[in-house]
């Protein structure tokens, strides 16, 4: 059955982003909306962000990770350096993230260059993980195909058996990102479209805050 989407309609009416409550620095304006959205019993996993790539050819792709670390530094993500997304990192690393926190009506945009974090900092985030957690990274050659799940699970049981008793080690080939913003924009849905977006850009080490028309 083919739905008639043209009719579907939302009025965005839950806030504001009045110029003179908005911060100067993106980061501070970010801290502020997240730990909202972290407290709101209306957003599960404040921290699932949509990252965007694009591959030595140009040709984009975009899925939900999970933020794990920010600061003024930048964004912190970990993922298997050869998957998909890694290699397209290894490729082209000016990336794209956005979080829709779609039951306070906010998307926050950050662009910027991903570089990895040092390896002493992915072994203790590693260590750190459930012990399910550490062998899935071990299983899994992500992105790569495989002939069925029945294979996964056959190797899944073979590294139990393997480590029972015995700290998991980091595979080489897993580790975190940083991603250093160079634009922030901030979106927060109004009624009849004129939602409100406040841009933030770089320029020789000093924030830019604009408004853009919606």
């Amino acid at each position: 059955m083919t739905k008639d989407l043209h009719a579907y309609r939302k009025s965005y009416e839950k806030g504001e982003l009045n110029d003179a409550l908005v911060a100067e620095n993106p980061f501070t304006q970010f801290s502020q909306w997240f730990s909202v959205a972290d407290d709101s019993e209306l957003i599960d996993e404040a921290n699932a962000m949509t990252l965007s790539t694009a591959d030595a050819s140009g040709m984009p792709n975009a899925r939900i990770v999970l933020l794990k670390e920010f600061s003024k530094d930048g964004f912190v993500f970990y993922s298997n350096y050869g998957s998909d997304k890694g290699q397209a990192i290894a490729a082209n690393n000016q990336v794209c993230t956005s979080f829709f926190w779609i039951g306070l009506e906010r998307q926050v945009i950050i662009k910027g260059n991903a570089i990895k974090v040092s390896e002493e900092k992915s072994i203790a985030y590693f260590a750190s993980r459930p012990r399910a957690s550490q062998l899935g990274a071990l299983v899994s050659n992500q992105s790569a195909k495989i002939a069925s799940r029945a294979v996964l699970e056959e190797k899944l049981a073979a590294l139990e058996k393997k480590y029972e008793g015995k700290d998991i080690p980091k595979p080489e080939n897993w580790g975190g990102y940083l991603i250093q913003p160079v634009a922030f924009e901030f979106w927060q849905g109004r009624r009849s479209r004129l939602h409100d977006r406040i841009q933030y850009t770089l320029h020789e080490r000093e924030w830019i805050k604009s408004r853009l028309q919606p």
